[in-house]
């Protein structure tokens, strides 16, 4: 257990010591009894905010640990979305089949990664040009996906149907003795949270490991950790493929949660919102990046509710007042700031 919690315990920004630990569990003990406090409709609200933080922890591996400024994030979760509505549907899946179903998604999203990776990395695109690519990819999958109107874009039984998105495909659903639990409010809620908490503190171990030490070296000075012996490709397609995965398993748990997946998750707005998420909360920290990115998506949907055009100009403003105030994160500099005070309260 000690080995395990050392490598939790790692260079965390705001995932350190006695304070954190007990405030995590306290968090997840409010959680866990959220939903007996709450109706099922904010419940399986909650559960798709929790499924958009998962879009997040990927860019923040990529870009806060390894330096990797990926603008492609809502292209995996796109590919996996379709893909999952492709194969359910065509299958008509129920019970384990649905999860099936979605592993496939993140799977053939995973393979797309590597392969555009392989062409990044190998091709030696760096800084503000593997952004570029990676936008310009994302955008150019969701015009494609945007023109398939037309009954000929379908794929078996599953058709694309263009703008309006693709609809049909079933919810996840658990096997349980003789009888299946379609994941939906609060068992989806569940679900989603104790899949978010594994993979959070998955990559707590990861980043906190000898892996995590080489991409923090990568993303400081890449040409002296390539001197030092490191692979430096293998270790960036590797982070990417990682990364991109979650965004992936976010995509297909979106298509199940929603039982529709629309071009528009892919066009600029939304690829824009990862990169706002993360620069907001501290890209360079996980705890930050879950947190914050989970606050925001919070607020952006309360005032989407109004305007969803002043919600748009709320993030775009954020977004350029942590680029030129707080630009490790404003997540980040108020745990720094709650520090300080402890700490002198202390004294």
């Amino acid at each position: 257990m000690a080995p395990i919690l050392n490598t939790l315990n790692g260079p965390q920004t705001l995932g350190n010591g006695r304070f954190f630990w007990t405030g995590f569990v306290l968090v997840l003990m409010f959680a866990l009894g959220y939903p007996a406090l709450s109706d099922p409709y904010d419940v399986g609200n909650v559960a798709y905010l929790l499924i958009s933080t998962l879009t997040a922890l990927g860019l923040c591996l990529m870009w806060g640990y390894a330096g990797m400024f990926s603008f492609g994030q809502t292209a995996f979760f796109g590919v996996a979305g379709y893909t999952y509505g492709v194969i359910s549907i065509n299958l008509g899946a129920t019970g384990g089949l649905t999860f099936l179903c979605l592993l496939g998604g993140v799977a053939v999203a995973a393979l797309f990664a590597a392969l555009l990776g392989y062409f990044l990395i190998y091709g030696r695109v760096s800084g503000v040009f593997f952004g570029i690519v990676t936008f310009a990819t994302t955008l150019a999958l969701a015009a494609f996906f945007g023109q398939t109107a037309g009954p000929e874009w379908a794929i078996g039984k599953a058709r694309f149907n263009g703008f309006n998105g693709m609809i049909g495909m079933p919810a996840l659903e658990l096997p349980w003795f003789d009888d299946n639990i379609t994941l939906e409010g609060v068992a989806l809620y569940y679900f989603v949270l104790c899949l978010v908490l594994v993979i959070y503190l998955g990559l707590r171990i990861l980043v906190n490991s000898r892996f995590g030490n080489v991409l923090v070296a990568i993303r400081e000075d890449p040409l002296r950790t390539e001197l030092l012996g490191y692979d430096v490709r293998k270790y960036q397609i590797i982070t990417f493929v990682i990364g991109s995965s979650l965004a992936a398993l976010g995509g297909g748990l979106y298509t199940a949660w929603g039982q529709f997946i629309p071009p528009a998750s892919m066009g600029l707005p939304a690829a824009a919102m990862p990169i706002i998420w993360v620069a907001f909360s501290g890209r360079q920290d996980l705890t930050a990046t879950l947190v914050g990115t989970f606050l925001l998506l919070l607020v952006f949907q309360t005032i989407t509710v109004y305007s969803q055009q002043y919600a748009l100009i709320l993030m775009g403003f954020l977004l350029l007042i942590t680029v030129l105030l707080v630009p490790s994160g404003f997540v980040i500099g108020l745990g720094r700031l709650l520090g300080r005070l402890g700490r002198g309260a202390a004294s």
